[in-house]
């Protein structure tokens, strides 16, 4: 779509016209403007002969002058509608659908790099088993809004609730353990996500808290965030990782595993935050949890989401400028053609 965003500087197209017919005329001092039946002329013996004498230079300043008159003409139009601000409207459509809102809460903290888990005979970290479930997850959940919050010393949205399920796959594949932080910062991470939540309509507020430990860090205790998640109508659905192994292989901060005493789920606590807002606890071992988490979260109220367009201008102004400034090295080729005025002023002309 194009318009302009100042339509009404188009008034100044006739401004150089007007100026030509109605400026004053400017008479030198001391020079009296013949009247009409007092004119003089001059007879000359061979006027035949001195018109043609002066034919020579007339054309090429003749096609000259039209020529600059002509560049004059086609740089104002450039200036004006330069100025009337020419854009491109692009339009961004909302497409207007029914889904959930869910907020996944996902533990960085660095016991979740311990190697207690296998795919293909090889040992992966807690890490990559979320990466897999929730990746997978999250590329099924068509028409719902995804955001992103970790948590380690403290809790920081690192995706907003969106519709671009691809940008949020892509988000959640470039996290890393210990980026938050090394520690658990639980039930901030529960109080972060349930205050994006309640900005969204009631009925479909969903949060899936993933870890693989007990708070041990943050200011909010994890039992005082799931009562607000109650009543702010949020749904937690936790997803335990581990696998209750009394020592795991877990990277240190030179990079290297070193065997350490894993403190374990505190799947009482996650049960319990789970249950008290609605929702379940699972543990993420398998694609088995998330099939039933999907179908748990089908079973609950859609929600509308916002349709509207949106015009995104695009601004065209820099082409008619560059054709005024083209316009303009094209007018100092041409010097001869520039209309002078006779030494008498405007309007006079000289007769023979």
């Amino acid at each position: 779509m194009f318009e302009f965003l100042w339509p009404f500087m188009a008034l100044l197209l006739p401004l150089p016209l007007l100026a030509r017919l109605f400026w004053p005329r400017f008479i030198r001092p001391g020079q009296e403007v013949p009247t009409e039946g007092h004119r003089t002329t001059l007879l000359h013996p061979a006027l035949v002969r001195l018109e043609t004498s002066f034919k020579t230079h007339r054309p090429r300043t003749a096609i000259a002058g039209k020529l600059q008159a002509l560049l004059l003409t086609l740089f104002w139009i450039a200036l004006t509608l330069t100025a009337m601000r020419p854009q491109l409207l692009e339009p961004y459509t909302e497409i207007k659908s029914e889904g959930y809102d869910l907020m996944l809460s996902i533990d960085t903290s660095r016991s979740m790099t311990a190697l207690d888990f296998s795919s293909e005979g090889r040992p992966v970290s807690r890490m990559a088993v979320v990466k897999g479930v929730m990746g997978k997850f999250i590329e099924n959940r068509a028409g719902d809004r995804v955001g992103l919050v970790i948590f380690g010393n403290q809790a920081f949205v690192q995706a907003p609730l969106t519709l671009d399920l691809r940008a949020a796959r892509q988000i959640l594949d470039q996290i890393e353990p210990g980026m938050a932080g090394n520690a658990t910062a639980m039930g901030d991470a529960i109080g972060l996500s349930v205050k994006k939540l309640r900005e969204r309509p009631e009925g479909s507020r969903v949060l899936l808290l993933v870890t693989d430990g007990e708070n041990t860090a943050g200011l909010i205790p994890p039992m005082d965030a799931a009562r607000l998640a109650r009543r702010e109508g949020v749904r937690i659905y936790a997803i335990g990782v581990g696998s209750n192994q009394k020592e795991v292989l877990i990277r240190g901060s030179d990079g290297q595993y070193h065997s350490e005493s894993d403190i374990g789920l505190n799947e009482a606590m996650l049960r319990h935050i789970a249950e008290s807002t609605g929702g379940s606890y699972f543990r993420a071992t398998n694609t088995s949890a998330l099939e039933e988490i999907s179908e748990r979260i089908n079973a609950l109220e859609k929600t509308e989401a916002d349709s509207h367009t949106v015009l995104i201008p695009h601004p065209l102004y820099r082409w008619p400028l560059a054709v005024a400034l083209l316009l303009l090295l094209l007018l100092g080729l041409f010097p001869e053609g520039r209309m002078r005025l006779p030494e008498s002023g405007w309007g006079t002309k000289s007769r023979a």
